[in-house]
């Protein structure tokens, strides 16, 4: 007999389901439940593709047994089974690189943290919110040696070797005086139908079936009652995606994401399509309510599941589906791939491209239906996964127009979130131009940005993007349609030949403060130049996007690495008709305009949500110059 330590996380786990962080403590039988599904789901398939386990018999069940003497619960499979290294690697360690998020995540509030349990493969441990002591007794199939796992959940576990009749795992929970009613074969029952109906194996477990007295015709008692023990099937254990749509109830749907995607929550919408023709696969999408913790984590994992003819191939392919779809979960049926199907197959396969490629199409249109026909949903489904779906906007130019139609977005005239189509109405249909502007920074900050002051004095509407997503993809977003996507900075307003003399006649009046500037300003700016685009503020920056510096660091941007990638100086434009720029040409106080500059360029980055490089400089230059105005 081995002793073994729990690695650190999976302690962590086990005392938090120990001492009961969890209310909804049922979910436990879901997760075990669960993991011997996928047990004869792997062994489905090696059956049918591996010649190492032609041999094997497969004879897929799932058993449940309660004892009520003992005050144990049982729950076996006779699936893949586990050798000694897997029940280091699946029991001993917690392998999802999830784990961490996990533990951060937890809020402490009972039903909010319930749902988190599977999401990181943390299923099995949840055994431990209602046993003192579980035994696993496994044996891989092919493989001659069984193993015994015991844990009391004290940071130990031990492995032995021991006996077992076939391949298969039997966990066996000596449950705490205050969890019996986990040995009620109803309560049992009713957890299984409400999580583990449609899991495509047959559970089954003993119940008490009453047989009442036998009477004459006098209704003289013959033969008293009695109660006979019979061992029955407790699930439907059919695969839901293959019922039509008109026999599933939608509890029925809630009831089989509950299994799927290890959530105690409702589904936000779903999805269920079965195409027949040339390539004939069903396809079964949720879009669940609240985001998954690990949806922007490189190392997120998929929701889904792969079968072909039923038989389950994986669930940890990614190339599935494209990766801003990554919050669905669900099912992909086809009857079209080889069962030995591999990754690399799967990347160039061209049956699977043409499943990707409609499922993405039939999601994307479910989308658009869902934001036409139920607006409050589609609300709710925007503010969990707004920001994923932009991300197709880059890698999928294919549905690009399909995708930007999906995107609500923010506007200086409106106070609600608009959709495209509806914001094109109000377009100029001369130029076919939208405006838009993007800024790391709060939204009220950047619909108040000096850039948008031409356009608020001519009545035009521009976008306002302002999360850090918006400013990698729009740059590269240039059209919809007729329509050019154009940046506030870029945009070209025509002038008269009286407009322009005009311009050139002022900037010549300020050529000496401009000299000025950049002399206190030195290589902080790129420049200092006049602008017309402003009306109520004084300065602005503005980019030189001709710099090859700038494009340089745009691209690194674009690639993801531009953190390291330093940006070109920025241009400050003045404002000739401002009040501060009007007493800065005036003034021959060298001390108040420098310190006048530095506070000019700060409020510019400020507006564009950029942080200060020396704060306190700011403080004194500020100071200063309040008590020369008081």
């Amino acid at each position: 007999m081995a002793k073994h330590q729990f690695q650190t996380e999976a302690n962590q786990i086990l005392n938090l389901m120990i001492h009961s962080l969890y209310s909804n403590k049922e979910i436990f039988i879901r997760e075990l439940v669960s993991n011997a599904s996928d047990a004869l789901d792997k062994l489905n398939m090696l059956v049918l593709t591996n010649d190492e386990y032609k041999g094997v018999n497969f004879s897929p069940r799932i058993d449940i047994i309660a004892d009520k003497e003992a005050k144990t619960l049982t729950i076996k499979d006779s699936g893949i089974g586990m050798n000694e290294e897997d029940l280091m690697n699946n029991l001993g360690t917690i392998a999802k690189s999830g784990t961490k998020a996990f533990l951060e995540n937890l809020s402490g509030d009972q039903k909010k943290d319930s749902h988190l349990i599977g999401q990181f493969g943390v299923g099995f441990y949840a055994s431990f919110m209602v046993a003192h002591k579980v035994e696993v007794t496994t044996k891989k199939a092919a493989e001659e040696q069984a193993y015994l796992w015991t844990s009391k959940g004290d940071g130990e576990f031990e492995i032995e070797k021991t006996t077992r009749d076939s391949h298969g795992t039997t966990i066996v929970m000596y449950l705490n005086d205050d969890e019996s009613e986990f040995l009620d074969s109803y309560r049992i029952e009713s957890i299984i139908k409400k999580y583990s109906n449609h899991i495509p194996f047959a559970i089954f477990m003993d119940k008490e079936n009453y047989i009442a007295a036998k009477k004459d015709e006098e209704g003289k008692e013959i033969e008293p009652s009695k109660t006979e023990i019979e061992n029955v099937q407790i699930n439907r254990a059919n695969a839901l995606w293959t019922i039509p749509k008109s026999e599933i109830s939608d509890e029925e749907y809630k009831d089989f994401y509950s299994s799927i995607a290890h959530s105690s929550e409702e589904p936000l919408a779903w999805m269920h399509n079965k195409a027949e023709g040339a390539i004939e696969y069903t396809t079964l999408f949720y879009i669940p309510s609240k985001a998954p913790m690990d949806l922007y984590r490189m190392d997120y994992q998929t929701g889904i599941k792969l079968y072909i003819n039923r038989v389950f191939i994986t669930d940890d392919e990614k190339e599935l589906m494209p990766t801003y779809l990554r919050f669905l979960r669900g099912v992909i049926d086809s009857k079209d791939l080889p069962l030995n199907v591999s990754r690399e197959i799967l990347q160039s396969n061209a049956v699977m491209a043409k499943i990707k490629n409609a499922s993405v199409k039939k999601v994307l249109s479910e989308l658009a239906k869902m934001a036409k026909n139920d607006a409050k949903k589609y609300d709710e489904f925007f503010t969990q996964f707004g920001n994923v779906l932009k991300e197709g906007l880059y890698n999928d130019y294919g549905n690009r127009e399909k995708i930007l139609e999906l995107l609500q977005f923010n506007t200086i005239n409106s106070d609600e979130k608009v959709m495209l189509e509806e914001f094109i109405k109000n377009v100029d249909e001369t130029t076919k131009e939208i405006y838009y502007i993007t800024g790391k920074t709060s939204l009220t900050m950047l619909k108040n940005s000096p850039a948008l002051e031409r356009f608020k004095s001519r009545g035009i509407d521009v976008l306002v993007l302002n999360e850090e997503i918006d400013t990698i993809i729009f740059p590269m977003v240039t059209e919809y349609k007729e329509y050019k996507l154009v940046h506030v900075n870029d945009a070209k307003f025509q002038e008269s030949d009286d407009d322009k003399k005009a311009h050139e006649d002022t900037s010549k009046e300020f050529e000496g403060v401009i000299k000025e500037l950049k002399e206190s300003l030195g290589d902080s700016v790129k420049s200092v130049e006049v602008t017309f685009d402003l009306v109520d503020s004084p300065v602005k920056l503005k980019e030189d996007k001709e710099d090859p510096a700038f494009m340089m660091a745009q691209i690194m941007k674009q690639m993801g690495q531009g953190g390291d990638t330093p940006t070109p100086s920025p241009i400050l434009q003045i404002n000739p008709k401002h009040e501060l720029i009007i007493k800065l040409k005036n003034s021959a106080d060298i001390n108040l305009i420098n310190d006048a500059a530095h506070l000019l360029l700060d409020q510019a980055k400020l507006f564009d949500g950029l942080q200060l490089e020396d704060t306190a400089g700011f403080i004194l230059r500020l100071n200063r110059v309040i008590a020369k105005a008081i």
